[in-house]
């Protein structure tokens, strides 16, 4: 079922989200990219990727400026409109090493300061091993992989755990919807499942990987703030 997110800032649009039932558990689906989970008032986001851009742009490579000012102006939008006590990145937070630009960081450091009573955990992931923790000053606790938080199994590698279900990034699942005369539109999405549940990408610059329906799972598609169920 749809419905409309609580506007405490006209000035800032969110769109509307999907409740399911999830493993005993309700869970938001956001068009953000975004999963809220109302139990825990935590926030979960997976492949962040901070600092992409900026460290292909260190390779000499003409990509566009402003995706992590981007990106943390969505964050900062769900952290206030959500009611937030915690934020969960299911892994790669930075990008690389080469990300790490004095600018990026200095915006990393106004976002978190203004969320400084949220508490902040990151999952450790393949680009979060290349490209450092964050620095101490954005008190962002880094744990390793699982990590156990009601009924979950918390990742970044879409792995099966032998007793919970799991809820990872890492993929940045996208799903094509068809449509007459060969019509085609790329979306990315939630894939729901009783043994592993992918998160799209949250990130700005992340792009996406194309999957196919599986048996059983359940896919949920976003765009221009909404989120559907596809059918089937």
């Amino acid at each position: 079922m749809l419905h409309a997110a609580p506007l405490a800032d006209p000035l800032t649009a969110v769109g509307e989200y999907q409740v399911i039932e999830h493993c005993g558990e309700t869970l938001w689906l956001l068009p953000e990219k975004a999963v809220y989970w109302p139990a825990q008032k935590a926030l979960l986001v997976a492949d962040v990727h901070i600092g992409k851009a900026a460290s292909y742009r260190a390779l000499h490579q003409p990509v566009p400026r402003g995706t992590t000012q981007a990106t943390l102006a969505r964050l900062d939008a769900l952290l206030r409109h959500y009611a937030c006590e915690r934020l969960i990145v299911l892994g790669d937070f930075l990008h690389a090493r080469t990300g790490r630009a004095p600018a990026t960081l200095a915006r990393l450091q106004t976002w978190r300061d203004t969320h400084a009573h949220i508490d902040m955990i990151l999952v450790r992931g393949n680009h979060d091993k290349h490209a450092g923790d964050p620095p101490r000053a954005l008190n962002i606790e880094v744990v390793e992989e699982p990590w156990m938080l009601g009924p979950f199994a918390l990742q970044h590698e879409p792995d099966p755990h032998a007793q919970r279900p799991v809820l990872a990034g890492h993929v940045h699942p996208a799903y094509v919807l068809r449509g007459r005369g060969r019509q085609r539109l790329r979306l990315p999405c939630f894939v729901m499942d009783a043994k592993v549940s992918l998160l799209p990408a949250f990130g700005e610059f992340t792009g996406g990987w194309t999957i196919d329906r599986q048996a059983g799972a359940r896919l949920f598609v976003t765009g221009a703030g909404r989120v559907w169920k596809v059918a089937g």
